[in-house]
């Protein structure tokens, strides 16, 4: 199984999963050539449960719309899990006046990427992922 999704505690609402999946190990291959293998795991979660994780985990008392963990043991191989509020990714989306399925699209780009080596601790870096989640979403198809 190369990407899967599983609702948590609080239902997504995301749809073609299949479509999106293929899409998703594209993009890692795109980025990392010698990857032959590749394993998501999304989460959809509510913030209590990914604030929970955020503390335990990261040690940050924050909300956040996303946690990414790398767990690759190969380089030839993308193993990933990312943990995604529906509830942060409901806010935000009327905080930047775009859809729901926009922004958790854009989330869930965010977190492939992040294991495709982007970050976004800095300015200039975050633009820069700012602009590769702005190629995957109209590469996907995904309308504000």
């Amino acid at each position: 199984m190369a990407v899967s999704f599983h609702d948590q505690d609080i239902a997504s609402g995301l749809k073609d999963k299949r479509k999106l999946g293929n899409f998703l190990t594209e993009l890692v291959k795109s980025h990392r050539k010698e990857v032959k293998k590749v394993s998501l795991t999304y989460i959809f979660c509510t913030d209590a449960f990914l604030i929970d994780m955020n503390q335990q985990f990261l040690d940050h008392d924050t909300y956040t719309d996303i946690i990414t963990f790398e767990l690759s043991e190969k380089d030839t191989e993308m193993v990933g899990e990312m943990y995604i509020s529906v509830e942060r990714i409901r806010e935000n989306a009327d905080k930047f006046k775009v859809s729901f399925l926009h922004e958790l699209h854009r989330v869930i780009f965010h977190g492939a990427l992040h294991l495709c080596g982007f970050n976004d601790k800095k300015p200039a870096l975050k633009e820069e992922m700012h602009r590769q989640e702005d190629i995957c979403l109209q590469q996907y198809g995904i309308e504000k």
